[in-house]
């Protein structure tokens, strides 16, 4: 398992929360996501053998928020 923290821009409240909890926690290989608003950081632990950090961050993306 690999654990990374992204900085995400554009959360400001807690369906901002649940969208980017709902669409990295479907991506199979996903095991815990943390979303941290008031600081603006994602924690993601995943397998890298099964999804990719790219495709993380593109399904926060898809969602409308930046990843920096």
């Amino acid at each position: 398992m690999e654990k990374v923290t992204l900085n995400v821009q554009g959360m400001s409240c807690e369906h901002c929360v649940k969208a980017v909890k709902g669409s990295v926690g479907e991506l199979s290989g996903v095991k815990n996501v943390d979303v941290h608003l008031a600081e603006g950081k994602v924690d993601v632990e995943f397998d890298p053998n099964e999804v990719t950090l790219d495709k993380v961050k593109e399904a926060i993306e898809d969602q409308g928020y930046e990843v920096a």
